[in-house]
């Protein structure tokens, strides 16, 4: 390969500047009714709105066998920064999920909603209903800074509140600029042909080289696996006010199998910022990555790789130069935990709140828990927040010491009062969504997971270590959206049924795992687990 063409732009590159800010052709693509699909370029146009589109894999070679085109339909991501929203959003959300999509709600590692199975023909109206809910999906995917995460404690804290706002502040700030977003789903004013270009004053001409992801994390929970991000704030508090944030710099969690050059990576520390520095430490970091992130090799574009290549004293200086300020030494801080609390916890001003175990973040109703009719019920009822955690988990928040008994009964009767029953690995096990829907999947994932821990558990209580308090992780491919390289036990999809298996990581999310095994089968997997187990149980630490 020549110099110049290993160092030319990738096409994607080009599509962006192409796309008029962000228009493309995806209004011609939404009208054409020949098709379920959308083009090829608008494909990754509609990245940038909160949109993927994919198909059934399961019946893609049937269809391909009758000449059929795939079975299209479109993944829908909302934001919701600090994973905060009202129970008449939750509603909102819950009616699209049942007007448009397939009839379940997806709660995200990052805080947000997904849904699934909506049709081109409904994409429009799917939009304009999460609109009405005062939520957007703009920026909820492509390439730019996606949900800004924040720890969602379940006790009301003035710290939390703080840092909340400065998690929604940073969203704010980072939303493009286009008005593509309002034109196209809105109905908004279109573009004068005769006006100046839309400026994008962060982004540039062709935003970022690829996503950017931000969290708040909040000592001693560690629950948004801070480390895990490109960019990280960890509040540091005194006497129960918020005086600053550690910010943290090139985490991250995808890689390639077979290319050495890729990797997850823990986040550096860079320094400490005021409150009020913390918006223009975002803006001033992402301009850092747009200019000098890898726009030649999107495997090697995310700020991680800026960050390993260039160095942190190299990233202090150049920060400094456009701030205008130094970052101070960084203060002291400790994680204890990365998990989310379940029950039932009463805040410093008398309202109760309960984080509820949601397997594989779906929320559907079935035979053993009706989680969409019972969490519709309790939020018609009362006035208090739904806050969604990093774990795929959700917290009613807010509760008045006389709703409790009927948040309570309504809990009980509908079946999700899981957290009671489960052991510490299925409280803490994580999956992505991978097949069928997920182009990218090379192995299953949600839908693996139940017979997974069933396997796993069985293994454990062999040994003594049902109560062992050990983080599982399963994704589909290793790109890593269930932040799988931090787990104790992760498996990493390689190929249909086999897996790349690791061990190790930190109970704080402080330390990555480490590769064991290679293209393992279930059978290989529960054998090499089961001699890890045993030795474990054998040796392991009093603490």
């Amino acid at each position: 390969m020549s110099d110049a063409k290993k160092d030319a732009p990738v096409e994607v590159e080009g599509i962006k500047e192409r796309s008029n800010r962000l228009r493309g052709t995806l209004l011609d693509s939404l009208g054409d009714r020949a098709t379920g699909a959308i083009s090829e370029d608008d494909t990754q146009i509609s990245k940038f709105h909160g949109i993927y589109q994919q198909d059934d894999r399961d019946i893609r070679a049937e269809r391909t066998e009758a000449k059929l085109e795939p079975a299209h339909s479109f993944m829908v991501r909302v934001r919701v920064p600090g994973g905060v929203c009202t129970p008449e959003q939750w509603l909102g959300m819950d009616a699209l999920a049942q007007d448009h999509a397939n009839g379940t709600l997806r709660l995200t590692t990052r805080q947000a909603f997904q849904f699934h199975g909506i049709l081109k023909g409904n994409l429009k109206a799917s939009i304009q209903a999460i609109n009405t809910e005062v939520l957007d999906t703009i920026a909820a995917c492509g390439d730019v800074n996606r949900n800004v995460m924040c720890t969602p404690l379940p006790e009301t804290s003035r710290v939390h509140a703080s840092a909340l706002r400065y998690a929604r502040d940073i969203s704010d700030h980072l939303t493009p600029r286009t008005g593509a977003y309002h034109e196209i789903w809105l109905d908004g004013d279109k573009l004068d042909p005769g006006a100046p270009p839309e400026v994008e004053p962060i982004y540039g001409d062709h935003y970022l080289p690829r996503k950017f992801k931000i969290a708040m994390a909040i000592p001693p929970q560690n629950d948004v696996d801070v480390l895990a991000h490109d960019l990280g704030y960890i509040a540091i508090e005194r006497g129960g006010r918020l005086v600053g944030f550690n910010v943290t710099v090139g985490g991250g969690m995808g890689a390639t199998h077979g290319d050495p050059a890729t990797f997850p990576r823990i986040a550096d520390v860079l320094g400490f910022c005021t409150p009020a520095q913390a918006v223009a430490v975002a803006e001033h970091i992402v301009t850092i990555q747009r200019d000098f992130g890898d726009r030649t090799n999107r495997k090697h574009a995310r700020f991680k790789y800026t960050v390993a290549d260039r160095g942190l004293e190299w990233l202090r200086e150049e920060f400094a130069r456009r701030a205008g300020f130094a970052l101070l030494p960084a203060a002291p801080f400790a994680f204890t935990h990365v998990g989310d609390r379940y029950g039932w916890v009463r805040g410093d001003d008398g309202l109760w709140h309960v984080t509820l175990y949601v397997p594989a973040g779906r929320l559907a109703d079935t035979d053993d828990a009706r989680w969409l009719t019972g969490l519709r019920l309790i939020a018609q009822q009362y006035a208090g927040e739904f806050r969604l955690t990093a774990n795929q988990n959700v917290i009613i928040s807010g509760i008045q010491p006389d709703e409790r008994a009927t948040v309570e009964h309504l809990l009980e009767t509908h079946g999700l009062e899981q957290w009671k029953t489960l052991t510490p690995l299925g409280l803490n096990a994580l999956a992505c969504v991978a097949l069928p829907t997920c182009g990218l999947a090379m192995a299953e994932a949600e839908r693996y997971l139940p017979d997974l821990l069933a396997s796993v558990q069985g293994r454990l209580d062999q040994h003594g270590l049902r109560e062992a308090d050990l983080v599982l992780r399963i994704t589909g491919c290793p790109n890593g959206c269930a932040r799988p390289y931090l787990a104790d036990v992760a498996l990493v999809g390689k190929a249909p049924g086999r897996y790349n298996l690791f061990l190790g990581g930190g109970t704080s999310g402080e330390r990555l795992n480490q590769l064991v095994a290679e293209n393992l089968s279930e059978e290989k997997i529960l054998e090499v687990l089961d001699d890890h187990f045993a030795r474990y149980a054998a040796e392991r630490n009093g603490d």
